[in-house]
């Protein structure tokens, strides 16, 4: 009796403790494999009125809490906010505006159009015009430094332009082999990050651009038109299109740290680095999740809509703003997500 007691008592506490070791696996991921699914909590979807056709990106202002999305097949720009979960404004008479950056020092929205290739400029608040640089064509994709507050905009048959918003005027052209895609600025080392899908590469420019340094090939993978710099991890991610992949290169060398599949039709990545996380937003209605670390595990595929692929990371507010374009009898809305935990 008292041998079958302490077998007894053995095995129980060799229960507790097999319990006690997937406890600690899983708070060493951080996230319980039941909850996965709910790495993003839907908030609300504000509606945008009647907007019809493609969406292109998104940018934010931080003071007055609004998003700026690009609606590019209606040729307008939405004025969206946080505060009131409402429709406020909208930007009318643009030119398939494809790109959107706000520079707060200067309270300005820069717009890229890449119908008529012009970058137009709007001041925060009221949205009054106050200047237009005409650029080749094919205005793009725009960023702002943080650093300088130049805005950077991407356009034609290859360039990158760089306007100073305190003169509305354009400072500088980065010349490229071909028509840059999403492009990032380090604000640890000032190197500029270049999806070159054309060219099948990806370039790393110097100091603000002041030479090519390098260029990475892609190789087989095409499409390279998502990209995010993961600057704790000295990491620069790269979404492709065809086959749908995210790869994770080190910035000092472009050596792939990692390669996992992904949801199709990308067009936006973020890195959540609160939470060591990366988002990835696709047209074909997901948005997958994976862990920023040595490994970049898969972790979530959440549905969205079919065509919601552009979005916006607000670190400021811990919030993923996704733009659904309209689809049948669901009119188009901004969708915001709370990551959890």
């Amino acid at each position: 009796m008292q041998s079958d007691a302490r077998d007894a008592k053995c095995l129980i506490i060799f229960a507790l403790l097999g319990i006690a070791l997937t406890l600690d696996v899983i708070g060493s991921r951080g996230i319980a494999q039941q909850d996965l699914a709910r790495l993003l909590e839907l908030e609300g979807k504000i509606p945008l009125g009647e907007v019809n056709g493609r969406i292109d990106h998104l940018a934010f202002d931080p003071s007055r809490k609004q998003v700026f999305i690009a609606e590019l097949q209606n040729n307008s720009v939405g004025v969206v906010g946080l505060g009131n979960g409402r429709l406020l404004h909208r930007i009318t008479g643009l030119s398939e505006p494809q790109g959107v950056g706000y520079v707060p020092s200067a309270d300005m929205l820069f717009v890229a159009n890449g119908g008529d290739g012009t970058v137009r400029d709007f001041k925060g608040g009221d949205f009054t015009p106050t200047g237009v640089q005409a650029l080749d064509s094919d205005a793009d994709n725009v960023r702002v430094d943080a650093e300088t507050g130049h805005v950077y905009v991407g356009y034609g048959a290859g360039a990158l332009a760089v306007i100073d918003p305190a003169t509305q005027k354009k400072i500088k052209d980065i010349e490229l082999p071909v028509h840059p895609e999403s492009f990032q600025i380090s604000q640890s080392t000032r190197q500029i990050f270049v999806n070159l899908p054309n060219a099948g590469s990806i370039a790393v420019l110097g100091k603000e651009g002041d030479a090519q340094l390098a260029t990475w090939p892609t190789a087989n993978a095409q499409g390279n038109f998502a990209m995010a710099l993961d600057e704790e991890n000295s990491s620069v991610v790269v979404v492709y299109r065809s086959p749908p992949k995210l790869s994770v290169r080190d910035m000092r060398d472009g050596a792939v740290i990692a390669d996992r599949d992904t949801c199709g039709d990308v067009d936006d990545v973020f890195v959540d680095s609160k939470r060591q996380r990366v988002y990835v937003t696709c047209g074909e209605g997901f948005i997958d999740v994976f862990h920023a670390r040595a490994d970049y595990a898969h972790l979530a595929r959440i549905a969205t809509r079919r065509g919601a692929r552009t979005s916006l990371f607000i670190p400021a507010l811990d919030r993923l703003a996704v733009a659904a374009r309209a689809n049948g009898n669901d009119p188009a809305e901004l969708w915001i997500y709370r990551p959890l935990p």
